[in-house]
């Protein structure tokens, strides 16, 4: 059916071969893991204000969980550095905790397990694979690294964290507290600007944060493996779904390595290769997990 679809031009449905081979919910796994890890940790932020149960107080800049546990995001620190505010010591620590947390299993796992704002260009890719939309034009993937530096730039002019006012992430968060406004339109054209404009452009080109968690994560341990990629059948459903697509081939194809690894920071970690390959390729694993059937 797929092979069908393809054939007579119809938007294709990545992971049907894997329907088929391991069932709906094995190929799903990853991606309904990651929904239930960004809702869950978005709801016990929300739980406080909303019905007075405080396990988590805070936000994902800054929070502290159980009275204990401060937890603070090493991009926001590196802001409040560039404006001139001196951290306190429990931003610090917490600053620390979250960036040895990255620094271990990958910084870009923020975007695809934690960040709410995936759902939301995860929502356009699928919108875009359903309606058959191979057009646009997506920025220079530099372009982040170059938000990035304006982003301490403009901490340090403006003395205050200037990112925060329009950071997705904060609007989101904001909005579902106080009732969205403008950060309802800001999602939306998030939304149309992933859907109509450029496939994965916001997460992939653009976003700021998705530069500095990247840069965190260039020598994790969490990995994606593809160690049976002798039974490749290049049907490209993991490009279809991949975020980051570029990543899958130097592993996959053995372009320029021999090692089954996807070592590129530029991997999010979805799980989604391993969910729609019908032919069980990859497996999530550690950097130093070298077996290979081929």
């Amino acid at each position: 059916m797929e092979a069908l679809s393809r054939a007579s031009g119809l938007p294709g449905r990545p992971g049907q071969d894997a329907v088929a081979a391991k069932g709906w919910l094995a190929a799903h796994k990853w991606l309904l893991l990651r929904r239930v890890s960004q809702l869950g940790i978005l709801g016990l932020f929300l739980i406080g204000p909303w019905f007075g149960i405080w396990i988590i107080k805070g936000n994902l800049s800054s929070s502290l969980t159980l009275e204990v546990l401060p937890l603070t995001d090493p991009f926001v620190l590196l802001q409040m550095l560039a404006a001139g505010f001196a951290p306190a010591a429990t931003a610090l620590l917490g600053a620390l905790i979250v960036a040895a947390f990255y620094l271990l299993v990958g910084g870009r796992v923020f975007c695809s397990w934690v960040c709410p704002v995936n759902m939301i260009t995860d929502a356009a890719a699928w919108a875009r694979r359903r309606c058959g939309i191979k057009s646009g034009h997506a920025p220079d993937v530099r372009t982040r690294y170059w938000l990035l530096l304006g982003v301490f730039i403009a901490a340090a002019v403006t003395g205050a964290q200037a990112w925060e006012w329009i950071n997705p992430v904060s609007l989101a968060h904001r909005g579902l507290l106080f009732g969205m406004g403008a950060g309802l339109w800001a999602l939306l054209a998030l939304f149309l600007f992933d859907f109509l404009v450029a496939s994965r452009g916001w997460c992939g080109h653009l976003c700021p944060m998705g530069a500095f968690y990247r840069l965190l994560g260039q020598t994790a341990l969490l990995r994606v493996a593809a160690p049976a990629r002798a039974a490749c059948d290049d049907c490209m459903d993991c490009f279809a779904v991949c975020p980051e697509p570029q990543v899958i081939r130097p592993a996959l194809k053995k372009a320029g390595q021999e090692s089954p690894i996807i070592y590129s920071a530029d991997c999010t970690t979805c799980g989604r290769c391993v969910d729609v390959c019908g032919k069980q390729v990859f497996r999530l694993t550690h950097r130093f997990d070298q077996r290979s059937s081929s």
